[in-house]
């Protein structure tokens, strides 16, 4: 991340489902109102809260 910003200070907010992809990068805080989805090899740097469900397939989160 650019100009010494911290994961942990970057929120997603999303409305509905989050799916990320097979081999992404996500940097942040994903607070989703339903699910989250990641595919095989999404890595994830931050936090994952969703009010329903979080689904992993083999991923990597890390603070």
């Amino acid at each position: 991340m650019a100009g010494g910003a911290l994961a942990k200070n970057v929120f997603w907010q999303v409305a509905g489902v989050m799916a990320l992809g097979t081999n992404t990068t996500l940097n942040g805080v994903v607070l989703s109102k339903t699910g989250i989805t990641l595919a095989a090899g999404a890595v994830v740097h931050g936090k994952l809260m969703a009010q329903t469900s979080v689904t992993l397939s083999g991923n990597t989160v890390a603070p």
